[in-house]
């Protein structure tokens, strides 16, 4: 049984998402975060890369939520949810996939560049990580005016990559989608999907260790 290491308020959740999503069995180990909201020694212990989520399937230990979605996709549930190179929405399927680590290191950008004093030279990286950054939520906007989903009209790991940077990340300082009308729609869509309310219950930014884990 695949063992999910969450990490409190991050990435993790969409994991249990996942499992939910494909009604496959799975242990929660929660791990709460320090007093400076940085992962516990024993967490960052556990993949080299210190990073969250991460999932133990034996004597697999993998780290980063793409890899993670496919393996369990492919590996424990015959590709569902998964787009192949020969369906005809497999480039909106990658582009979608990535999404996420590109809006990431826009965030994490922006953090750094505050916390510096101001300077000519981060005003423009400023306005440059901005335009950006806004050029990647008005196109995530458009696609979602012709599309129900990202990768096209039926749901797929993309959505479950892209959907933390709409609702999560904001909670921490990063862009907010009140002025996209169909990114508001689609985060409310995902909202009513059973799996997605009871993961964000389980494992959601205002969840609690749970008492005991699922099986």
């Amino acid at each position: 049984m695949i063992i999910i290491h969450h990490l409190g308020v991050s990435q993790s959740d969409r994991i249990v998402w996942l499992m939910e999503e494909l009604n496959l069995p799975y242990q929660l180990k929660w791990y709460n975060r320090k007093a400076d909201q940085l992962a516990p020694d024993d967490y960052l212990a556990l993949h080299p890369a210190a990073t969250a989520p991460v999932i133990q399937d034996g004597d697999v230990m993998l780290a980063e939520s793409g890899a993670i979605v496919e393996y369990v996709c492919h590996r424990y549930a015959s590709g569902k949810l998964t787009v192949g190179p020969a369906q005809p929405n497999y480039a909106e399927y990658l582009y979608w996939m990535h999404f996420n680590n590109n809006v990431q290191g826009l965030f994490f950008a922006k953090l750094a560049l505050g916390a510096k004093a101001s300077s000519p030279e981060a005003e423009m990286i400023g306005k440059a990580i901005k335009r950006r950054e806004d050029s990647y939520f008005r196109y995530l906007d458009q696609r979602l005016s012709v599309s129900p989903y990202l990768a096209g009209p039926e749901f797929t790991c993309a959505d479950v990559m892209v959907i933390f940077n709409l609702t999560s990340l904001p909670l921490f300082g990063g862009r907010t989608i009140q002025d996209l009308p169909n990114a508001k729609a689609y985060v409310q869509r995902i909202g009513e999907r059973p799996a997605y309310r009871k993961a964000m219950q389980i494992a959601g930014p205002t969840a609690a260790p749970p008492a005991a884990t699922r099986s």
